[in-house]
Protein backbone atom coordinates (compact mmCIF):
# COMPACT_ATOMS: atom_id res chain seq x y z
CA UNK A 1 0.00 0.00 0.00
CA UNK A 2 2.80 2.09 1.16
CA UNK A 3 4.35 1.63 -2.61
CA UNK A 4 0.97 2.47 -4.14
CA UNK A 5 1.01 5.88 -2.54
CA UNK A 6 4.05 6.62 -2.99
CA UNK A 7 3.67 6.00 -6.76
CA UNK A 8 0.92 8.34 -6.83
CA UNK A 9 3.12 11.01 -4.89
CA UNK A 10 5.71 10.51 -7.03
CA UNK A 11 3.72 10.91 -10.35
CA UNK A 12 1.80 13.97 -9.30
CA UNK A 13 5.06 16.11 -8.16
CA UNK A 14 6.62 15.25 -12.12
CA UNK A 15 3.19 16.68 -13.59
CA UNK A 16 3.02 19.39 -11.16
CA UNK A 17 6.86 20.02 -12.13
CA UNK A 18 7.89 19.09 -8.63
CA UNK A 19 11.62 18.98 -7.56
CA UNK A 20 12.71 16.03 -5.07
CA UNK A 21 15.13 18.56 -3.34
CA UNK A 22 15.12 20.16 0.04
CA UNK A 23 14.30 23.74 0.50
CA UNK A 24 15.47 25.75 3.23
CA UNK A 25 13.47 26.78 6.48
CA UNK A 26 15.34 28.67 8.75
CA UNK A 27 16.85 32.12 9.42
CA UNK A 28 19.12 35.32 10.96
CA UNK A 29 21.30 37.96 11.15
CA UNK A 30 21.30 40.61 7.59
CA UNK A 31 24.34 38.42 5.82
CA UNK A 32 28.27 38.92 5.60
CA UNK A 33 28.73 40.32 2.09
CA UNK A 34 32.02 39.29 2.11
CA UNK A 35 31.61 35.34 3.71
CA UNK A 36 31.97 32.65 0.88
CA UNK A 37 29.02 30.77 0.06
CA UNK A 38 28.75 28.57 3.19
CA UNK A 39 28.20 31.64 5.26
CA UNK A 40 25.59 33.23 2.67
CA UNK A 41 23.65 29.38 3.21
CA UNK A 42 23.81 29.66 7.03
CA UNK A 43 22.61 33.04 6.57
CA UNK A 44 19.38 32.36 4.29
CA UNK A 45 18.85 29.06 6.65
CA UNK A 46 18.20 31.32 9.61
CA UNK A 47 16.67 34.02 8.06
CA UNK A 48 14.18 31.55 6.84
CA UNK A 49 13.72 29.90 10.41
CA UNK A 50 13.24 32.99 11.89
CA UNK A 51 10.17 33.78 8.75
CA UNK A 52 8.95 30.65 9.88
CA UNK A 53 8.95 31.14 13.57
CA UNK A 54 7.36 34.33 13.09
CA UNK A 55 4.44 32.75 10.74
CA UNK A 56 3.59 29.94 13.21
CA UNK A 57 3.48 32.47 15.70
CA UNK A 58 0.86 34.74 13.60
CA UNK A 59 -1.00 31.48 12.90
CA UNK A 60 -1.26 30.80 16.40
CA UNK A 61 -2.70 33.95 17.69
CA UNK A 62 -5.14 34.26 14.14
CA UNK A 63 -6.41 31.15 15.24
CA UNK A 64 -7.28 32.22 19.00
CA UNK A 65 -8.84 35.16 16.99
CA UNK A 66 -10.91 33.18 15.48
CA UNK A 67 -12.04 31.32 18.70
CA UNK A 68 -12.70 34.47 19.83
CA UNK A 69 -14.65 35.82 17.47
CA UNK A 70 -16.94 32.80 18.25
CA UNK A 71 -17.00 33.20 21.77
CA UNK A 72 -18.48 37.05 21.54
CA UNK A 73 -21.15 36.09 18.73
CA UNK A 74 -22.21 32.95 21.34
CA UNK A 75 -22.06 35.11 24.34
CA UNK A 76 -24.13 38.04 22.14
CA UNK A 77 -26.86 35.58 20.94
CA UNK A 78 -27.36 34.47 24.70
CA UNK A 79 -27.41 37.96 25.78
CA UNK A 80 -30.20 38.31 23.24
CA UNK A 81 -32.40 35.97 24.80
CA UNK A 82 -31.98 36.66 27.84
CA UNK A 83 -33.21 40.05 27.25
CA UNK A 84 -35.81 38.92 25.29
CA UNK A 85 -36.55 36.64 28.19
CA UNK A 86 -36.19 39.58 30.95
CA UNK A 87 -38.64 41.82 28.87
CA UNK A 88 -41.58 38.68 28.72
CA UNK A 89 -40.86 38.80 32.40
CA UNK A 90 -41.02 42.05 32.87
CA UNK A 91 -44.35 42.48 31.32
CA UNK A 92 -46.08 39.60 33.46
CA UNK A 93 -44.65 40.67 36.54
CA UNK A 94 -46.67 44.46 35.68
CA UNK A 95 -49.38 42.53 34.78
CA UNK A 96 -49.52 40.76 37.73
CA UNK A 97 -49.36 43.56 39.79
CA UNK A 98 -52.03 45.35 38.22
CA UNK A 99 -54.69 42.37 38.40
CA UNK A 100 -53.59 42.31 42.32
CA UNK A 101 -54.02 45.94 42.93
CA UNK A 102 -57.63 45.94 41.23
CA UNK A 103 -58.52 43.20 43.38
CA UNK A 104 -57.01 44.15 46.53
CA UNK A 105 -59.10 45.90 50.03
CA UNK A 106 -59.06 46.19 53.10
CA UNK A 107 -61.45 44.24 54.25
CA UNK A 108 -59.87 40.60 55.30
CA UNK A 109 -60.22 37.59 53.61
CA UNK A 110 -61.83 36.39 57.07
CA UNK A 111 -64.30 39.09 57.21
CA UNK A 112 -65.16 38.45 53.75
CA UNK A 113 -65.74 34.91 53.74
CA UNK A 114 -68.17 35.71 56.47
CA UNK A 115 -70.39 38.69 54.97
CA UNK A 116 -70.39 37.03 51.33
CA UNK A 117 -73.65 35.27 50.27
CA UNK A 118 -71.74 32.89 48.58
CA UNK A 119 -69.70 31.23 51.10
CA UNK A 120 -67.88 28.93 48.38
CA UNK A 121 -67.78 31.74 45.48
CA UNK A 122 -65.84 34.14 48.05
CA UNK A 123 -63.31 30.83 48.78
CA UNK A 124 -63.08 30.26 45.16
CA UNK A 125 -61.98 33.82 44.56
CA UNK A 126 -59.45 33.94 47.59
CA UNK A 127 -58.06 30.64 46.04
CA UNK A 128 -57.49 32.47 43.09
CA UNK A 129 -55.89 35.57 44.29
CA UNK A 130 -53.51 33.24 46.21
CA UNK A 131 -52.61 32.02 43.24
CA UNK A 132 -52.08 34.61 41.37
CA UNK A 133 -49.62 35.60 44.39
CA UNK A 134 -47.95 32.74 43.84
CA UNK A 135 -47.23 33.14 39.79
CA UNK A 136 -46.23 36.68 40.96
CA UNK A 137 -43.49 35.40 43.01
CA UNK A 138 -42.41 33.35 40.44
CA UNK A 139 -42.29 35.51 37.98
CA UNK A 140 -40.00 38.15 40.35
CA UNK A 141 -38.01 35.15 40.90
CA UNK A 142 -37.64 34.81 37.37
CA UNK A 143 -37.32 38.49 36.40
CA UNK A 144 -34.55 38.48 39.27
CA UNK A 145 -32.96 35.47 37.35
CA UNK A 146 -32.97 36.85 34.18
CA UNK A 147 -31.29 39.92 35.70
CA UNK A 148 -28.65 38.45 37.44
CA UNK A 149 -27.69 36.30 34.05
CA UNK A 150 -28.41 39.32 31.94
CA UNK A 151 -25.81 40.88 34.06
CA UNK A 152 -23.53 38.09 33.97
CA UNK A 153 -23.22 37.95 30.57
CA UNK A 154 -22.59 41.23 29.28
CA UNK A 155 -19.97 41.21 31.69
CA UNK A 156 -18.30 38.21 29.53
CA UNK A 157 -19.48 39.71 26.52
CA UNK A 158 -17.22 42.62 27.31
CA UNK A 159 -14.39 40.52 28.67
CA UNK A 160 -14.56 38.44 25.59
CA UNK A 161 -14.78 41.71 22.84
CA UNK A 162 -11.65 43.03 25.06
CA UNK A 163 -9.61 40.00 24.50
CA UNK A 164 -10.60 39.75 20.96
CA UNK A 165 -9.66 43.56 20.30
CA UNK A 166 -6.29 42.41 22.34
CA UNK A 167 -5.62 39.44 19.77
CA UNK A 168 -6.62 41.43 16.82
CA UNK A 169 -3.44 44.32 18.07
CA UNK A 170 -1.68 40.94 18.57
CA UNK A 171 -1.97 39.52 15.33
CA UNK A 172 -1.04 42.94 13.46
CA UNK A 173 2.10 42.98 14.86
CA UNK A 174 3.01 39.10 14.26
CA UNK A 175 1.55 39.73 11.04
CA UNK A 176 4.10 43.06 10.73
CA UNK A 177 7.27 40.70 12.22
CA UNK A 178 6.53 38.37 9.60
CA UNK A 179 6.61 41.09 6.50
CA UNK A 180 10.03 42.51 8.02
CA UNK A 181 11.79 38.98 8.27
CA UNK A 182 10.82 37.96 5.07
CA UNK A 183 11.79 41.21 3.68
CA UNK A 184 15.59 40.45 4.97
CA UNK A 185 15.18 37.82 3.18
CA UNK A 186 14.23 39.39 -0.27
CA UNK A 187 17.35 41.85 0.17
CA UNK A 188 19.79 38.60 0.74
CA UNK A 189 18.47 36.98 -2.37
CA UNK A 190 18.35 40.38 -3.97
CA UNK A 191 21.72 40.78 -3.69
CA UNK A 192 22.91 37.80 -4.76
CA UNK A 193 24.01 36.90 -8.23
CA UNK A 194 22.53 34.33 -10.57
CA UNK A 195 25.62 32.36 -9.79
CA UNK A 196 25.48 32.11 -6.00
CA UNK A 197 22.17 31.40 -5.99
CA UNK A 198 23.13 28.27 -7.60
CA UNK A 199 25.52 27.46 -5.15
CA UNK A 200 23.83 27.82 -2.92
CA UNK A 201 21.25 25.48 -3.98
CA UNK A 202 24.28 22.84 -4.83
CA UNK A 203 25.47 23.64 -1.22
CA UNK A 204 22.62 22.78 0.34
CA UNK A 205 21.65 19.66 -1.49
CA UNK A 206 24.75 18.09 -1.16
CA UNK A 207 24.19 18.91 2.40
CA UNK A 208 21.21 17.81 2.39
CA UNK A 209 21.59 14.36 0.17
CA UNK A 210 24.05 13.63 2.97
CA UNK A 211 21.76 13.78 5.74
CA UNK A 212 19.31 11.70 4.27
CA UNK A 213 21.90 8.92 3.67
CA UNK A 214 22.94 8.83 6.74
CA UNK A 215 19.09 8.42 8.12
CA UNK A 216 18.58 5.69 5.68
CA UNK A 217 21.78 3.71 6.69
CA UNK A 218 21.01 3.58 10.19
CA UNK A 219 17.83 1.95 9.67
CA UNK A 220 15.85 4.43 11.30
CA UNK A 221 12.97 4.17 8.53
CA UNK A 222 11.05 1.02 7.74
CA UNK A 223 9.03 1.27 4.96
CA UNK A 224 7.18 -1.37 5.98
CA UNK A 225 3.86 -0.31 7.40
CA UNK A 226 0.64 0.70 5.19
CA UNK A 227 -1.16 4.05 5.93
CA UNK A 228 -4.18 3.77 8.05
CA UNK A 229 -7.30 4.41 5.72
CA UNK A 230 -7.42 8.30 7.42
CA UNK A 231 -3.51 8.40 6.77
CA UNK A 232 -4.25 7.37 2.87
CA UNK A 233 -6.41 9.82 2.64
CA UNK A 234 -4.35 12.94 3.90
CA UNK A 235 -1.85 11.75 2.03
CA UNK A 236 -4.34 11.87 -1.44
CA UNK A 237 -5.02 15.38 -0.09
CA UNK A 238 -1.92 17.12 0.10
CA UNK A 239 -0.60 14.77 -3.20
CA UNK A 240 -3.26 17.29 -5.08
CA UNK A 241 -2.07 20.20 -3.74
CA UNK A 242 1.48 20.25 -5.07
CA UNK A 243 2.51 22.62 -7.17
CA UNK A 244 0.15 25.23 -5.27
CA UNK A 245 2.04 28.30 -3.71
CA UNK A 246 2.98 28.75 -0.94
CA UNK A 247 1.97 31.67 1.42
CA UNK A 248 2.24 32.75 5.56
CA UNK A 249 -0.78 31.77 6.93
CA UNK A 250 -2.81 29.81 4.15
CA UNK A 251 -5.09 27.11 4.78
CA UNK A 252 -6.06 26.73 1.10
CA UNK A 253 -7.38 25.72 -1.38
CA UNK A 254 -5.22 28.07 -3.62
CA UNK A 255 -2.00 28.17 -1.16
CA UNK A 256 -0.82 27.20 2.10
CA UNK A 257 1.76 27.30 4.72
CA UNK A 258 3.38 24.36 6.19
CA UNK A 259 1.04 23.32 8.62
CA UNK A 260 -2.04 24.78 7.04
CA UNK A 261 -1.34 22.01 4.76
CA UNK A 262 -0.98 19.22 7.28
CA UNK A 263 -4.11 20.66 9.40
CA UNK A 264 -6.30 20.56 6.01
CA UNK A 265 -5.09 17.63 5.15
CA UNK A 266 -5.98 15.83 7.85
CA UNK A 267 -9.40 17.73 8.54
CA UNK A 268 -10.26 16.67 5.34
CA UNK A 269 -9.39 12.78 5.92
CA UNK A 270 -12.17 12.97 9.08
CA UNK A 271 -9.50 13.61 11.28
CA UNK A 272 -9.31 17.18 13.05
CA UNK A 273 -6.33 18.42 14.15
CA UNK A 274 -4.30 21.57 15.83
CA UNK A 275 -3.54 24.52 13.13
CA UNK A 276 0.15 24.84 13.95
CA UNK A 277 3.25 23.30 14.13
CA UNK A 278 3.41 23.86 17.36
CA UNK A 279 0.39 22.97 18.54
CA UNK A 280 0.92 19.92 16.65
CA UNK A 281 3.88 18.58 18.21
CA UNK A 282 2.44 19.22 21.88
CA UNK A 283 -0.84 17.75 21.33
CA UNK A 284 -1.03 14.88 19.06
CA UNK A 285 0.04 11.17 19.57
CA UNK A 286 4.41 10.72 18.57
CA UNK A 287 5.75 7.63 16.89
CA UNK A 288 8.79 6.69 16.57
CA UNK A 289 10.71 7.02 13.06
CA UNK A 290 11.41 3.43 12.63
CA UNK A 291 7.74 3.10 12.79
CA UNK A 292 6.61 6.18 10.55
CA UNK A 293 3.81 5.41 8.02
CA UNK A 294 2.52 7.02 4.83
CA UNK A 295 0.07 9.97 6.61
CA UNK A 296 2.33 10.43 9.35
CA UNK A 297 3.79 14.20 10.63
CA UNK A 298 7.23 14.96 10.54
CA UNK A 299 8.21 18.16 12.51
CA UNK A 300 11.46 19.91 12.45
CA UNK A 301 13.55 21.98 14.78
CA UNK A 302 13.48 22.35 18.37
CA UNK A 303 11.08 24.79 18.44
CA UNK A 304 8.81 22.68 16.28
CA UNK A 305 8.20 25.63 13.48
CA UNK A 306 8.19 23.21 10.66
CA UNK A 307 6.08 20.21 9.62
CA UNK A 308 5.41 17.97 6.37
CA UNK A 309 3.49 14.64 5.97
CA UNK A 310 5.79 11.36 5.34
CA UNK A 311 4.29 9.80 1.88
CA UNK A 312 6.61 6.02 2.09
CA UNK A 313 11.08 5.75 1.05
CA UNK A 314 12.22 8.90 3.27
CA UNK A 315 10.07 11.38 1.42
CA UNK A 316 7.42 13.55 2.35
CA UNK A 317 5.32 16.54 0.75
CA UNK A 318 6.03 19.42 2.55
CA UNK A 319 4.47 23.52 1.99
CA UNK A 320 8.58 24.61 2.44
CA UNK A 321 8.43 28.66 2.26
CA UNK A 322 7.23 32.22 0.44
CA UNK A 323 8.14 31.92 -3.58
CA UNK A 324 8.47 27.95 -3.41
CA UNK A 325 5.28 25.29 -4.21
CA UNK A 326 4.21 22.38 -2.46
CA UNK A 327 6.28 19.77 -3.40
CA UNK A 328 7.95 16.16 -2.02
CA UNK A 329 11.38 16.64 -0.52
CA UNK A 330 13.75 14.03 1.62
CA UNK A 331 12.60 13.73 5.40
CA UNK A 332 16.38 14.89 6.08
CA UNK A 333 15.79 18.26 4.43
CA UNK A 334 15.63 19.83 7.68
CA UNK A 335 17.30 18.73 11.46
CA UNK A 336 14.05 16.70 12.73
CA UNK A 337 12.63 17.46 15.79
CA UNK A 338 10.60 13.57 15.87
CA UNK A 339 7.04 12.23 14.09
CA UNK A 340 3.40 12.33 14.89
CA UNK A 341 0.47 9.86 14.10
CA UNK A 342 -3.24 11.91 14.06
CA UNK A 343 -4.79 9.06 14.07
CA UNK A 344 -3.01 6.62 16.81
CA UNK A 345 -6.46 5.17 17.68
CA UNK A 346 -6.24 3.18 14.81
CA UNK A 347 -2.53 1.37 15.75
Amino acid sequence: MSGKVLRLVCTAAATAGCVLAPLPATAAPPPDPGGGVAQQLTDLQQLYRQAEQATETYDATAEKLKKQRAEVARLDGALAKVRLSLQDSRGAAGRLARQQYQNSTDISPYVRLLLARDPQQALDQGHVIGQLARERAETVGRLTGAEKKAGALARAARKALDQQLSLAARQKKDRDDVQARLKKVEELLVSLTPEQIAALGELEKSGVDKAQRNLVASGALDDNRPPSPEGDRAVRYAVRQLGKPYRWGAEGPASYDCSGLTSQAWDRAGTPIPRTSQEQWAQLPRVPLEQLRPGDLVVYFPEATHVAMYVGRGMVIQAPRTGETIKVSPIATYPILGALRPDERDT
